[in-house]
């Protein structure tokens, strides 16, 4: 059976996977500079991190008749019943906390009064280090009773705390724990009678910090603020980002994503308190918790502009300040450092194009005066002029979109990012006087290099070496299709329909014409990809791509890199943060939904 999860968090802290049949929270992670990446803390195969439980007249019962639903979108919230008791459940991750809350509201639905004991209880197994590849922390795992929040608190220790969490409940509870040779086990409950038609709740707060103090301080916040407060300031920022599009589900679709992208592609780390950006925050996604300028840039960066120009800015600030140096580089980890060694074209571009975006919907063009933005703009285009071939205005790559190595060295559709980015340098920077002539050299050269003849009919390739060699084909994580909206041609252009139309072919291979989910994939991933949905969203397929998304499961509605071509279930990609950004963004501007909500 598929494992359903749903995922939610804050700036700080991600809840990647809640168990949409049991209702547990298996881990949480957080994002740490000194670690360079992403820490994630998990319960067991047996018993979650964290498992809401219920007994009735000492005989405890899973929960049962679960039923979820998302509060603004973004807040998961339950409805269950053991025995006569109907359960209410709410798991709330308040922005601008260090932590999460987990309410539980029962109700004795019979005539007769019963004595329940409820809360948590779980089993903390191990925590690992999460960028690419999981690695198990070797640190000591402590479990301890505090005076600071009169329960547990559990830490990590390698000579010197590493990081601690601790729980702090709104009610009086009684807390316990067991060491045991694979990890700690713990319950948080209350034992009380529960009358006839009445009902019963409390809220337990998890607090994260460096050590003891700072962990159950940051939950001892949330009890004072109380539970009304930090939601009522989490929905106000929900819903002044969320949108309504004229179609209920894509509605649901499209917020769910936004608030996926703005909380799994962005957030704060624990020991330095810094935005950083990452491909995702939570361990499912294949390739997580590190940086490419490609993915926060082209993908997750116009659906959170589209959103929140203040967080836009913030990410500018991130990418040409800590991560400037190593710009156009395969990989880095979250402090800038290189990951992944290898030279990509659209990773250079991704900068200019997100910056010259950033304005034209601002008008902000203070942030042109900014010292790291200025000295980048010269190393992009130094790096840039490094990859120029000697005789033609045509520049190269070793890495195509995929991340994958190219066929033939020059790419069309980096290219046109090239023409595109000198165009923008151009207009934001008069000083390089250079640049919009050679953006019209650039765009002859791509019509007399890069644009071959079959049948007698025009195409882009996708790739040349300038020495009669090119290949058929596409990428969906830089799609010909795109051309057009980059502004390089008209979607009507004859080149660029015969483009389209070859790709889209049944004879090409990664079409999959005549499929339930038609749309293009790649060896990469061989099924059709949501990025794909993106571009052809974007270049004007609107009904084809609506009955897509209203059909696609994806990995539980979040987007994810590919599904299948028949059951659109998820194949590769799960928790795809920069994707749903992008997915977000070709959504918006194919449905409209004008601008965020006010109130």
């Amino acid at each position: 059976m598929i494992q359903n999860y749903l995922p939610t968090g804050n700036e700080m802290i991600s809840l990647p996977k809640i168990n949409e049949q049991t209702a547990g929270i298996e881990d949480f992670t957080f994002l740490h500079m000194g670690y360079k990446g992403l820490i994630d803390v998990r319960g067991s195969d047996d018993l979650a991190l964290i498992q809401p439980f219920v007994s009735v007249d000492g005989k405890e019962a899973s929960l049962q008749n679960l039923q979820w639903s998302r509060l603004y979108y973004w807040i998961p919230q339950f409805t269950a019943t053991v025995d006569d008791i109907s359960v209410k459940g709410i798991i709330l991750t308040p922005v601008e906390e260090r932590g999460f809350a987990v309410g539980l509201e029962l109700h004795n639905k019979s005539n007769q009064a019963h004595t329940i004991k409820y809360g948590m209880h779980g089993k903390w197994q191990s925590s690992w280090h999460c960028v690419n590849e999981d690695k198990p922390i070797e640190g000591t795992m402590h479990c301890y009773e505090s005076a600071w929040n009169n329960s547990l608190v559990f830490d990590v220790r390698s000579g010197v705390p590493m990081f601690c969490f601790a729980p702090m409940s709104d009610v009086p509870c009684t807390s316990s724990f067991e060491r045991k040779d694979d990890g700690v086990q713990y319950q948080l409950f209350r034992e009380e009678t529960i009358a006839p038609n009445s009902t019963c709740c409390m809220t337990i707060y998890w607090g994260l910090g460096f050590e003891e103090v700072a962990a159950t301080t940051s939950a001892k916040e949330m009890v004072r603020q109380g539970f009304a407060y930090e939601l009522e300031r989490t929905k106000a920022y929900l819903v002044k980002r969320s949108t309504k599009l004229d179609d209920e589900k894509l509605t649901e679709l499209y917020n769910t994503n936004l608030f996926f992208c703005i909380f799994y592609s962005t957030g704060i780390t624990l020991d330095t308190e810094e935005l950083v950006l990452v491909t995702s925050r939570s361990p499912r996604y294949y390739v997580s918790a590190a940086y490419w300028d490609r993915d926060s840039l082209l993908w997750s960066f116009p659906a959170i502009l589209d959103a929140d120009a203040k967080l836009a800015r913030q990410m500018l600030e991130y990418v040409f300040g800590r991560q400037r140096r190593n710009i156009g580089i395969h990989s880095r980890f979250i402090d800038g450092t290189v990951l992944e060694p290898g030279f990509e074209l659209d990773e250079l571009m991704a900068p200019v194009l997100a910056l010259e975006s950033y304005i034209r919907a601002t008008q902000d063009l203070s942030i042109l005066g900014e010292p790291n933005v200025q000295k980048a703009m010269d190393e992009i285009l130094d790096k840039l002029e490094s990859r120029k071939h000697h005789t033609v205005a045509l520049y190269s790559t070793f890495l195509q979109p995929t991340d994958d190595e190219h066929v033939y060295p020059y790419l069309t559709y980096n290219n046109v990012l090239v023409w595109k980015a000198l165009c923008a340098v151009s207009k934001l920077f008069p000083s390089h006087t250079a640049a919009a002539a050679q953006a019209d050299k650039v765009k002859t050269a791509i019509a007399e290099h890069c644009v071959k003849v079959k049948d007698g009919k025009h195409y882009y390739a996708w790739s040349v070496n300038l020495e009669g060699h090119h290949d058929i084909y596409d990428e969906p994580p830089g799609s010909l299709q795109l051309l057009p909206h980059f502004g390089f041609c008209s979607y009507d252009d004859e080149v660029y329909q015969n483009t389209v139309d070859m790709i889209r072919s049944p004879d090409y291979a990664y079409s999959f014409a005549g499929c339930n989910i038609v749309e293009i994939g790649c060896p990469h991933a061989p099924h059709p990809w949501m990025l794909s949905v993106a571009n052809s969203l974007i270049c004007g397929r609107i009904d084809h791509c609506k009955d897509i998304l209203l059909k696609v499961k994806m990995d539980n509605m979040i987007a994810c890199e590919s599904v299948d071509e028949t059951t659109g279930e998820c194949t590769t990609g799960e928790a795809f943060a920069t994707c749903a950004g992008f997915l977000c963004h070709a959504i918006k501007l194919a449905f409209g939904g004008g601008k965020p909500n006010e109130k």
